[in-house]
C-alpha cells in the first residue's frame, strides 16, 4: 500500500482520481493538493518532520500560479534521501508535443499520460 498525491487545480479531477485510487486499493492514504505550490508546502512540511514524500505523485501541467514544470524544479531542490522513494508520473490534458518531449527530458517524471485516469493506467503502475 502507497502514500499517492495528487496535484491538480481542478478539484473535479483531483475527487475522480480519489475515487478511481480508491477503488483500485492501492494506497493506503491519498492526499490531494490544488496547486504546485501548495503541493511543495506540504512536502516541506513532510521532509521538515523526517517523513517519508508520497510513493507515487500525479502531477498535472497546466496550473496557475505555478506549472508543472516550475514545480519540478522547485521539487529537484529536495535532498535525493527525501526523493528517493517518490515515482512523478505527468497527467495533463496537454497534448502538446513540446509538453510531451520537455516532461521525456526531465529525470523527476517516470511517465507522462494524458487525463483521464484510469483503472486500468493505475494497475499498470
Amino acid at each position: 500500500m502507497k502514500h499517492i498525491l495528487l496535484i491538480d487545480d481542478n478539484t473535479i479531477d483531483n475527487y475522480i482520481n480519489k475515487v478511481i485510487i480508491s477503488k483500485a486499493k492501492i494506497a493506503h492514504l491519498i492526499t490531494t493538493k490544488n496547486s504546485g505550490l501548495e503541493a511543495l508546502a506540504f512536502l516541506t512540511t513532510l521532509h521538515a518532520s523526517g517523513k517519508s514524500f508520497p510513493e507515487i505523485i500525479f502531477l498535472d501541467l497546466q496550473m496557475p500560479e505555478m506549472d508543472g514544470f516550475q514545480f519540478l524544479d522547485q521539487y529537484t531542490k529536495f535532498s535525493e534521501e527525501a526523493k528517493k522513494n517518490s515515482n512523478i508520473y505527468m497527467l495533463t490534458s496537454s497534448n502538446n508535443p513540446e509538453d510531451v518531449k520537455k516532461a521525456g527530458d526531465c529525470l523527476s517524471i517516470k511517465n507522462f499520460f494524458n487525463k483521464p485516469l484510469s483503472s486500468e493506467l493505475v494497475a499498470q503502475i
